[in-house]
């Protein structure tokens, strides 16, 4: 029916950008710099900012030197540049919880309260399983009546995880509108972006070489719900903004819903 396969009726058109760069390797001071110029540069246009995956250090094992508290600057800052460019800002960090590390997304809303998601799947053949505690649940965030799921980097490779649920019983019946990847992928894993789950998709990727010597070709995009690009980013540091439209996602989902061929089929 149409109802089932409706946005919450709230969901506007949602404005998202895309913000892909150099990250300076373990120089959290030099990061905030940088990437606060780059995200003020959509202030007032953007309703939804998206930072690469471990944004003030780069991808690292070294957490000791590299972790923050909540109470740490990397907090205020966030909270400090949401406020000031009247948008969610979101990306992921290496947090210190006690005597574990996370890499943490933190989503900071602009009226100073904000949401975490620490990394479920770590990527173990870097070594982040033996420095950081994996998390346990997914994250679900509303947005201007969009239902968001970020996710980080690895996770992508694990689609069970990431499944958007279906429920006809439930107001606008799917987990999510959007599902959002941040990323460190360097180039032999450059263009890892596999989403089409009747919802749309974002990835931000970094660019430049790390200290590991590793280097990454940017690439971040924008999915439709059939998961081709509305946006392709090159190699370079860049902002992107575009629109996201809530009644293109109503239409394909009422055109397409594949959610029901599954409910039957589970069913039968």
């Amino acid at each position: 029916s149409e109802a089932s396969t409706m946005m919450s009726p709230e969901a506007t058109d949602l404005r998202v950008s895309l913000v892909q760069a150099d990250t300076r390797w373990h120089d959290p001071a030099a990061n905030r710099e940088m990437y606060g110029e780059m995200v003020r540069s959509v202030a007032g246009r953007s309703d939804l900012v998206v930072l690469p995956e471990t944004f003030t250090s780069g991808f690292t094992n070294q957490t000791v030197g590299n972790a923050e508290g909540m109470d740490g600057e990397t907090i205020a800052w966030l909270r400090a540049l949401a406020a000031e460019v009247r948008a969610v800002v979101t990306g992921s960090v290496v947090v210190r919880d006690g005597e574990r590390y996370f890499n943490r997304l933190l989503w900071m809303r602009p009226d100073g309260s904000h949401a975490s998601y620490d990394k479920r799947h770590l990527f173990r053949f870097a070594g982040e399983t033996e420095r950081y505690t994996a998390g346990s649940q997914r994250l679900v965030v509303d947005l201007a009546g969009w239902r968001i799921c970020p996710m980080v980097c690895y996770d992508l490779r694990f689609p069970v995880f990431a499944r958007n649920r279906f429920d006809a019983t439930v107001a606008g019946g799917f987990d999510y509108d959007l599902l959002l990847y941040v990323a460190n992928w360097p180039s032999p894993r450059h263009y890892a972006w596999q989403i089409e789950n009747l919802s749309f998709g974002i990835g931000v990727n970094r660019t430049g070489t790390d200290g590991n010597n590793l280097t990454y070709l940017g690439g971040s995009v924008v999915l439709d719900p059939l998961g081709q690009p509305l946006v392709e980013c090159g190699p370079q540091a860049q902002v992107v903004t575009t629109t996201l439209s809530a009644d293109a996602l109503r239409a394909h989902r009422q055109r397409f819903p594949f959610h029901l061929v599954a409910v039957a089929c589970s069913v039968g």
